[in-house]
């Protein structure tokens, strides 16, 4: 359980990656791809994926309303051609910490 917002905390199941194309390309092969980011001076974070399925799985363990959920197509860094992708906004008690073990983190 998160202390901040009482909901399950499923075990990482997205990545992190250092170089943004390598994130974009496990996104596009169905994988959820988490990337940081600073708006307004808040850190936040995209949850990415072509498997609109696993975010809402994601979204209904955390407590996000599957309406927040966002559409937008993004271009495959190895082809060119755009596909139907989704991310979640996660910001405040969404945003999961920095993992500092991260071996999975690229």
């Amino acid at each position: 359980m998160d202390g901040e917002t009482g909901h399950e905390v499923p075990t990482r199941p997205y990545l992190e990656f250092r170089l943004r194309r390598e994130g974009m390309i496990h996104a596009m092969d169905g994988g959820l791809w988490l990337h940081r980011h600073v708006w307004k001076g808040r850190p936040m974070a995209h949850l990415v994926s072509t498997d609109r399925a696993a975010l809402l799985r994601y979204g209904a363990q955390m407590g996000i309303p599957a309406a927040r959920l966002q559409f937008k197509p993004l271009k495959d860094p190895r082809t060119g051609v755009r596909h139907p992708a989704w991310h979640w906004d996660l910001g405040g008690p969404f945003l999961p910490p920095p993992d500092t073990r991260a071996p999975e983190s690229r």
